[in-house]
């Protein structure tokens, strides 16, 4: 957390005076900051940073019509504004849409349109390769540089890397998104398909969820062990078919639904079998339904688009109604 927030102020200080998106204060995202993890050994911690529109610019959300149903897709369509007028006359910045050209190049970087952009929608890929060149050129100058090794490792669509000390080792994923409104839904760099094109942002519901597991660990008993529980379940399936976010769906919906004070410890044989049933109906009817979207039961503090509160709930369990075979597979494994 402490090296985030010292990147989020390198961020600030090196990116103000540019036309590059604005980096804001990281989120950390998944399990390990949910309190979480199958496997303590292979944690990986994932910040989600948002960003926003430079100077002169903004940001537009376009949903892909093209894409699947039960996936919202979106692209970041970039556009210049006028910077002519107004408060912005003292910033000694040309506007981009009534300045001459040549006076734009010669006394002005380029727009965010001809950096990071694909026909003026925001590249996932080349914000990906901004920001590994960022963190290269900033860690030098963080105080965790002096006794910590950095290894960056590859990827498309964010920023990994891996930071050791000899004794101990840190594996980090910087996602990069544009946040819905005020709203704790984002689109972001994340991938959900094998392909996924270079302007294709997905929505993804993380910090939403994070938010879900803080707001029950303040209502929740010390000695409760919702976590525990969910750990058990994640960490035993491990090898079969049920992916770790089929059970941490699962278990956020019994947490919604089954009071805070029965998940303490006397419980907890309880809520491991409430666990295993929930699973054995949702294959059995082959229909698990997404915990945030269309759902209108979620603590007041969670901020959803009306759009994503009033959709209609996805089947993550849909390839079960399409595939009998993987019907079939999904009964014997569980």
């Amino acid at each position: 957390t402490d090296l985030m927030v010292r990147f989020a102020i390198y961020f600030g200080q090196v990116l103000s005076n540019s036309f590059y998106p604005m980096l804001h204060r990281a989120i950390g995202v998944g399990s390990a900051f949910e309190g979480w993890s199958p496997r303590e050994q292979d944690v990986v911690y994932r910040v989600l940073v948002p960003m926003t529109p430079p100077r002169g610019h903004t940001f537009h959300l376009e949903l892909d019509a093209a894409g699947q149903r039960r996936v919202r897709n979106f692209r970041v369509r970039v556009q210049l504004e006028c910077t002519c007028t107004g408060e912005r006359q003292g910033r000694n910045t040309l506007c981009f849409l009534h300045a001459p050209e040549e006076e734009l190049r010669k006394n002005q970087d380029p727009s965010l349109l001809h950096t990071l952009c694909t026909d003026s929608y925001l590249d996932v890929q080349k914000t990906a390769r901004w920001f590994y060149q960022l963190v290269r050129a900033i860690w030098p100058a963080l105080p965790q540089s002096h006794n910590w090794h950095l290894v960056l490792l590859p990827s498309r669509r964010s920023c990994q890397f891996k930071v050791t000390n000899g004794r101990e080792s840190f594996r980090i994923e910087m996602l990069f998104g544009v946040r819905q409104g005020d709203s704790d839904i984002f689109v972001s760099s994340q991938t959900r398909e094998a392909y996924t094109p270079s302007t294709t942002w997905p929505e993804t519901y993380a910090v939403a969820e994070v938010k879900f597991f803080k707001y029950i660990a303040r209502q929740a008993p010390r000695d409760s062990l919702h976590l525990k529980c969910l750990q058990f379940f994640t960490r035993l399936q491990l090898g079969f078919g049920f992916s770790t976010y089929t059970m941490k769906t699962i278990v956020m919906h019994l947490l919604n639904n089954i009071p805070v004070s029965w998940w303490c410890r006397r419980h907890f044989v309880s809520r491991l079998v409430d666990i295993s049933e929930t699973l054995r109906i949702s294959v059995s009817e082959r229909c698990l339904n997404h915990f945030i979207l269309g759902n209108r039961r979620l603590p007041g503090e969670i901020r959803l688009p009306r759009e994503v509160q009033m959709a209609e709930t996805c089947n993550l369990f849909h390839h079960l109604v399409m595939d009998p075979v993987a019907h079939s597979q999904a009964m014997t494994e569980y």
